[in-house]
């Protein structure tokens, strides 16, 4: 297969002008994502290519606009919003939670809400608490959402186009501090990744390092750090929050017997939470280690950048977590 080097804003770029030119009911509205071209550029040049009909710019008023396009949904359109960031997301969670999430069950099937909601997510660099939430772990609560967030331009491009093309609501958590990344990507319009299939990152024996989003690339970078050390650890790539790849989980701890989750997002009732119960209860016999978790502090996200920093997970935190589940220290 040919490959193309994109960064990681391109591959999204790329799949939804695909998609839009594949199925002219899929359309694009938002916040700044025509005439500015995208807060973060990842929709520029669309606008010129598609058209105001069908990339729409919007008023800030995310409840507002997440209720037209779940409307839109239900009558057999299929949009993609795009918020500036999940962190405003909160003002439509009544939309999200209570409509896109719930439609096709109250009505007993016979309403399909086919919408793609996209937005960067967790934390960036210093822009304050009330834009560095981790999202990921209000809406993967809730059944009748999917909930994904790729590590990488190939999953971010195959991944989107599955979502396009799901008859229900999915959630792309995309990491701000991702969009730059590059790497290369299917030259392949039929490219998709699956849901609920994870990815081993990095081959390794001795501990696995479980994590998704931005924090994959830390755990790879502890892990080359660890092999130095001649800790062997392996990093799974969840990619999808929900559905979730339980098979991955207990094939990884049946091969290392010790496992850390990584993620960004405060400990208590997080994503992390939910992977240390799965692994725990579906693999206990294989374990020879707690499971220990590496998030954020928890507190609401400082501004300034050393506090920051001690706040986000970072290589040093990883590298001592394998170290008490190896019992190395």
């Amino acid at each position: 297969m040919q490959m193309t080097t994109m960064r990681l804003r391109e591959a999204l770029r790329a799949a939804m002008v695909e998609e839009m030119e594949r199925d002219p009911e899929v359309f694009l509205l938002g916040e700044e994502v025509g005439h500015y071209q995208g807060a973060y550029k990842v929709t520029e040049g669309m606008l010129a290519r598609f058209g105001a009909r069908r990339v729409i710019d919007t008023p800030i008023a995310e409840s507002g606009f997440a209720g037209l396009a779940i409307g839109a949904a239900m009558v057999g359109m299929r949009p993609i919003v795009e918020f500036m960031t999940w962190n405003f997301s909160a003002v439509a969670f009544d939309q999200i939670i209570n409509n896109a999430a719930k439609l096709r069950q109250m009505s007993g099937g016979q309403l399909k809400v086919p919408i793609v909601f996209r937005a960067p997510n967790g934390s960036a660099r210093q822009v304050g608490s009330q834009h560095s939430h981790a999202m990921e772990h209000f809406y993967a609560h809730v059944p009748g959402l999917k909930c994904i967030a790729p590590a990488t331009p190939a999953d971010a491009y195959g991944m989107l186009k599955t979502a396009i093309r799901d008859d229900d609501p999915v959630l792309l958590f995309e990491s701000e501090t991702l969009y730059s990344l590059s790497g290369d990507v299917p030259d392949d319009p039929s490219f998709t990744v699956p849901f609920g299939v994870a990815r081993v990152a990095r081959e390794g024996k001795d501990v696995s390092l479980i994590s998704y989003s931005r924090a994959v690339h830390t755990c790879l970078e502890a892990a080359e750090q660890l092999a130095k050390a001649g800790v062997d650890a392996e990093v799974i790539d969840l990619r999808s929050l929900r559905p979730l790849d339980e098979a991955a989980l207990v094939a990884a701890v049946s091969k290392t017997h010790r496992a850390v989750v990584v993620h960004e997002g405060w400990p208590y009732g997080g994503v992390g939470a939910e992977l240390v119960d799965r692994v725990q209860r579906l693999a206990f016999d294989q374990l020879d280690a707690p499971v220990l978790r590496v998030c954020f502090l928890d507190v609401p996200m400082p501004y300034n950048a050393a506090l920051e920093r001690l706040v986000i997970p970072q290589v040093d935190r990883v590298i001592e977590a394998v170290k008490s589940v190896t019992y190395a220290r």
